[in-house]
């Protein structure tokens, strides 16, 4: 068995909490002498006089965090496979060799949907970026940067519910939506064709009437329904800090904690003691009827595509999703692994809930499979929770093939944006950090594909490109040249050409998890034939 080397609970930089022993019990993350006296500061002794706020990560709205639980089995337990001979995927009636198989050749396009198909120049897109403060405080920037990258950017949740700006008409439903038009807005502006902006939507913005404000308004042509993350097993939540604010979202329908309405947390407010407060989505309950329902009834308000995220829920709800999606002809499913990444989700939960990535994709590997032997087709997937680079791109899509098109990105994907956008405030500010500084004090200096997205949006129109967008495309950039060159090396020279094969277990417990022979077995036949030739 795997030794697994756990991170203790009772304090991480997370919550922004310290054991002030070395010695700490692994089990309840307790030092292993506790002093009466001792000023601090584990999250018991935190929890004791700021209660509930233990719970979250924070600051909210300076941070995204992501659940560091050491899994006995991850993505690392696999390796890549080399050859030294063969080129599959080429373009037609080109003949393979050393010419012809050069690296900078590999395709990364990448296509999903049940018929109406959407293109991206790369396997990649981002995670729901919805109602907390870090999507909507960055959101041009991550906006900008996906359109120029040629990658789909999905809105998340809750946007409309929370826009202080909202208005809703007699009937109770979204009659505008400032914020929403915003975010729509900043990345049409730049789209040139390869990927989309798609809008998702829990049962808050299905009361609101999202989907209907959307299409009409907007003509959007892709939804995304959700059932969960790998985060979390909750609805979305973020924080507020105005009692005026906590009370205005409550009367709209969403759950407040610790109740605004209460003279008791008023007073508590108004005295000092209570900061936050925070707003919760309620818990979807799937059935196949009403998902059925509420597919065609979304594809009769004119929607082209449908698509579904689910988290890292139990391997039944892992197959009830596969199942319901190939009957009900989704175009998209992404399966979201835990401990997943996130602008706010109780701490303790992305630690210890949920199917980790490398189960829940090998798993959904094996249900798509199921389905294929029956004669049943099967949407096109998509594989999150924790990618972050090329490596990881290209096990999950092998690790998927041939039913995984696409990699969502959450984090990973809004670092970039929120880099560059502190470049820019550091150059006007004169304070370039000398990680930065080192390269030049200008965004033409410091920015290696600045020329080359100065070539995309014009000379004029480069005045008006975020640099956190610019960062975002020379993130991309990486990617992609890092999977060439991968994808090379494993003689695969589009992505429709990788399989399973390309993959090898390091361990043999990796092996019984994914179903990717170990590595001592992969190949072992055709080298005995080899050398008993």
């Amino acid at each position: 068995m795997t030794q697994m080397n756990l991170q203790t609970p009772n304090s991480n930089d997370a919550t922004r909490t310290k054991n002030r022993s070395q010695s700490v019990v692994p089990c309840s993350g307790l030092c292993s002498r506790c002093l009466d006296g001792c000023r601090g500061n584990c999250e018991i002794f935190k929890a004791t006089f700021r209660g509930r706020e233990l719970i979250y990560p924070g600051p909210f709205g300076d941070v995204t965090a992501g659940g560091d639980k050491d899994y006995p089995v991850d993505y690392s337990h696999l390796n890549i496979q080399g050859y030294a001979l063969g080129a599959a995927g080429l373009p037609e009636g080109v003949a393979a060799g050393p010419d012809t198989a050069r690296f900078p050749l590999v395709s990364t396009e990448t296509a999903y949907g049940w018929d109406k198909k959407v293109k991206m120049t790369l396997p990649v897109f981002t995670g729901a970026l919805g109602s907390t403060d870090i999507a909507r405080k960055n959101w041009e920037h991550f906006a900008v940067g996906a359109a120029i990258s040629g990658v789909t950017i999905v809105c998340g949740e809750n946007v409309c519910g929370i826009d202080p700006a909202l208005e809703l008409g007699s009937d109770k439903k979204v009659a505008k939506a400032p914020d929403m038009d915003r975010r729509i807005e900043a990345y049409r502006r730049y789209h040139a064709g390869n990927g989309e902006i798609l809008i998702q939507m829990n049962v808050e913005d299905t009361n609101l009437g999202v989907a209907e404000y959307i299409i009409n308004k907007h003509g959007i042509e892709t939804i995304e329904l959700k059932w969960g993350q790998g985060a979390k097993c909750i609805g979305g939540e973020i924080k507020v800090s105005s009692l005026e604010r906590a009370l205005e979202l409550q009367r709209r329908g969403y759950i407040i904690t610790p109740d605004p309405s209460d003279p008791v947390i008023q007073a508590s407010f108004r005295a000092g003691a209570i900061k936050e407060f925070e707003r919760h989505s309620r818990l979807g309950f799937v059935t196949e009827e009403s998902f059925m329902r509420e597919v065609e009834r979304l594809r009769a308000l004119g929607f082209r595509r449908v698509t579904l995220k689910t988290g890292a829920y139990s391997l039944r709800e892992l197959a009830m999703a596969i199942k319901f999606c190939s009957k009900a002809k989704i175009d998209l499913l992404t399966i979201d692994g835990a401990p997943g990444g996130t602008g706010m989700s109780p701490w303790r939960m992305m630690e210890e809930w949920g199917v980790p990535s490398i189960y829940l994709h090998s798993a959904a590997y094996e249900y798509a499979s199921v389905l294929t032997e029956r004669g049943e087709r099967v949407p096109d997937l998509a594989f999150a929770g924790g990618f972050s680079s090329e490596d990881g791109v290209f096990k999950a899509l092998a690790l998927g093939a041939p039913y995984v098109k696409a990699v969502c990105m959450g984090r990973a994907l809004m670092i970039p944006g929120m880099v560059g956008k502190n470049i820019d405030q550091w150059i006007k500010a004169g304070d370039l950090p000398k990680t930065v500084s080192e390269f030049g004090q200008t965004p033409e200096e410091i920015f290696v594909n600045y020329e080359k997205v100065k070539d995309l949006v014009g000379a004029q129109e480069i005045k008006n490109i975020p640099l956190g967008a610019i960062g975002i495309y020379s993130y991309a950039d990486k990617i992609k040249v890092g999977l060439q060159q991968l994808m090379a090396g494993a003689r695969k020279f589009s992505l429709a050409a990788l399989t399973r094969r390309e993959l090898m277990s390091l361990t043999e417990e990796c092996a019984k998890v994914t179903g990717i022979p170990y590595l001592m077995d992969c190949y072992r036949d055709e080298a005995l034939a080899i050398l008993k030739a």
